[in-house]
């Protein structure tokens, strides 16, 4: 019996990067201590470091199915908010981190950018109003 589509694209991309082990960019979970004791509880250390970065020249559809996939092991993750904390310190530029791709960490870094700096043009309160 044939595999459904988004299945096959999935074992497609699994095995181009078996082909390329050359296209991961980066070992999926930090050696450094100083990151902390988190990566030693992640899920994905158990998966293959293919599901959550991506082979060169993948198609938009392998992507988008691979990236999903790695999402659901994210989500059972414990330890996925300090993954995606880690992502956005860093800040990580490859893979699926914390449950987000990389792509949305950067919109997450250009939001929190934005916020930071309407922070620092907002007045504080002048003279009078600090007297109250």
């Amino acid at each position: 019996m044939p595999h459904p589509p988004h299945q096959s694209l999935q074992v497609a991309a699994v095995k181009s990067l078996q082909a390329r082990p050359a296209a991961v960019p980066r070992p999926r979970v930090p050696a450094r201590e100083e990151d902390g004791p988190w990566h030693a509880e992640a899920v994905c250390r158990r998966d293959e470091a293919g599901l959550f970065f991506a082979p060169s020249k993948e198609p938009t559809a392998a992507r988008l199915s691979r990236e999903e996939a790695a999402k659901r092991v994210c989500a059972r993750c414990p330890v996925m908010v300090a993954c995606r904390e880690h992502a956005l310190l860093q800040p990580e530029p490859y893979g699926v981190w914390g449950g987000l791709t990389a792509a949305e960490r950067r919109v997450v870094l250009a939001r929190m950018r934005r916020r930071s700096a309407e922070l620092r043009q907002t007045p504080g309160p002048g003279p009078i109003a600090a007297a109250g």
